[in-house]
């Protein structure tokens, strides 16, 4: 199995950094190949612009998209993001190692994400959800919670997990063609004991072992929506 994380923690040894050097010690020790990509410790730049780029369709008016499309068509990514995305392809399984901040992902991981996830090489042509590029591939968020459980139930007060992790499992995973796996989640490192640290980081190890077999997020196939893009109604 090879598998590419993605980390993005500014601190290497923060309770992120534990887990993914939990997970590439535990993958190689099996055997595995994995890639890593530090954001932080690569200075990776999360300005999406012309900087993504060494071609030009429009100099005169930025267009993301048709701009992403003309680089599929002539090698005209640039070399850090090409790079990233050639670990994308290379790989079995994607891990997202990361913080919630502010209900959602690192700004830096959100910026790899807007960069690297382009049209024509990752997406677009009728190529998303279950004809995505990268079907076949398993994805999963490796997340650090600062609150307790219980605030993240969906009668708690910051509200269900669940739906906050939406986006990214559905939207930017799960569009792009991957078989989303339940996110392993750790709630508040900082608050637990040592022993309890322990015992996750050994629970994790354990769980990146088995990506290929962990039941995923069950989400509608592209042929249950009708042409209006909403479920069919059953007959």
């Amino acid at each position: 199995m090879r598998v590419f994380i993605v980390h993005a923690h500014a601190e290497p040894q923060s309770f992120n950094g534990a887990l993914t050097g939990a997970a590439r010690e535990s993958l190689e020790a099996a055997g595995h190949d994995v890639e890593v990509s530090d954001l932080y410790a690569m200075r990776f730049d999360p300005v999406s612009d012309r900087r993504n780029f060494t071609t030009v369709k429009d100099a005169g008016y930025l267009k993301q998209q048709l701009e992403e499309m003309h680089a599929t068509e002539r090698g005209g990514f640039s070399p850090d993001i090409a790079a990233e995305m050639d670990k994308l392809f290379r790989c079995d399984a994607l891990v997202l190692q990361f913080p919630l901040w502010w209900f959602g992902m690192p700004a830096i991981m959100k910026g790899w994400v807007d960069r690297v996830f382009a049209m024509g090489r990752v997406y677009g042509g009728g190529r998303w959800y279950t004809n995505g590029v990268f079907k076949g591939k398993r994805a999963i968020c490796s997340v650090t919670i600062g609150g307790p459980e219980s605030m993240y139930q969906p009668d708690g007060l910051n509200g269900d997990l669940r739906q906050i992790l939406f986006p990214i499992h559905h939207g930017m995973l799960f569009f792009t063609g991957f078989t989303v796996l339940e996110p392993f989640l750790t709630h508040q490192p900082a608050r637990i004991s040592a022993e309890d640290r322990a015992a996750r980081l050994e629970a994790w190890r354990n769980h990146v072992l088995a990506l290929d077999r962990h039941e995923p997020i069950q989400y509608p196939p592209l042929d249950a929506y009708g042409p209006d893009f909403r479920l069919k109604r059953g007959d």
